[in-house]
């Protein structure tokens, strides 16, 4: 049951809220203990309100659900979990978040509460509309970086949020890759993929990947960058970044596997060496 229970909150998703350490990191506040306490408290609460989510997202979706090659097996469309069951969890977990949110600063709280909403849109109204869609999945992202830097009251640069942004649409449209792929009755799964082609979402994945590369590149190599951490050499973690967007793209189109970004980074070898790679380069040169 504990099993099942993990993946109606879908616990392994929680890592996606690692963005929220973005600001932490970048504004050198990583061992300032206070700042990463509050930080991790941050992400905890993204972590709570994203499995509400999903968990009313799975209601929703559940007969749909049961027509998808993956998504059947989930606990509620698969029967494992009664929907009743599952709504009752989403409202404890509610209840449990609003103590949390009490030790929060009013603008993450904000950021929080339109994370919730956007998402809860998106559940019922804008993954159907074609290119809101993945906008939405982007914003959620966004928003987690907002959030971070908010609850530490930290200035993030123009060019850091970009690179957010550009790496948010990436993911998403390699997502809706993997599911035009995969799908066989995309119609009767997710609608929206109608109105997409692969030639269409080969194009955009291209832009997006141009895009997230040139503005991480330009972050590391802008004056205010170069002026905070006192050196140059930040633009030497960019060889990293770039392999990580080649590889991840070279997965989606070899092997369909988009659908889940998590397990992308836990289970490729080569990903896994390059983010420890790139972590330990940012960690040197922001910090040493």
């Amino acid at each position: 049951m504990i099993t099942h229970l993990f993946r109606l909150l879908r616990v392994s998703n929680w890592v996606k809220n690692i963005f929220v350490f973005v600001p932490l990191i970048f504004a050198e506040q990583l061992f300032v203990k206070t700042n990463f306490v509050i930080t991790l408290m941050a992400a905890f609460a993204f972590s709570i309100t994203s499995s509400i989510v999903y968990i009313i997202n799975d209601v929703a979706d559940s007969e749909k659900d049961k027509l998808h090659p993956i998504k059947k097996y989930r606990p509620v469309a698969s029967g494992v979990i009664k929907p009743k069951f599952a709504i009752i969890l989403a409202v404890l977990l509610f209840f449990f978040l609003i103590p949390i949110l009490a030790q929060f600063r009013y603008g993450f709280s904000f950021i929080l509460v339109s994370y919730f909403l956007l998402n809860l849109l998106y559940t019922f109204f804008l993954k159907e509309i074609v290119i809101v869609d993945i906008i939405c999945i982007a914003s959620g992202f966004m928003l987690r970086v907002l959030g971070g830097a908010l609850v530490i009251n930290v200035y993030i640069s123009s060019w850091l949020i970009l690179t957010t942004l550009f790496l948010s649409l990436f993911l998403a449209i390699m997502k809706r890759k993997s599911e035009i792929a995969l799908l066989t009755n995309e119609s009767n799964t997710r609608v929206v993929l109608k109105d997409y082609t692969l030639d269409f979402i080969n194009q955009i994945s291209s832009i997006s990947a141009a895009g997230v590369i040139i503005c991480y590149a330009l972050y590391t190599v802008s004056e205010r960058t170069i002026i905070i951490f006192g050196t140059e050499n930040l633009v030497f973690t960019t060889i990293f970044f770039i392999f990580g967007v080649f590889r991840y793209m070279y997965i989606v189109y070899t092997q369909q596997r988009g659908e889940n970004t998590i397990e992308i980074i836990i289970k490729d070898a080569p990903m896994i060496i390059n983010g420890l790679l790139y972590g330990v380069s940012i960690i040197y040169f922001v910090y040493f």
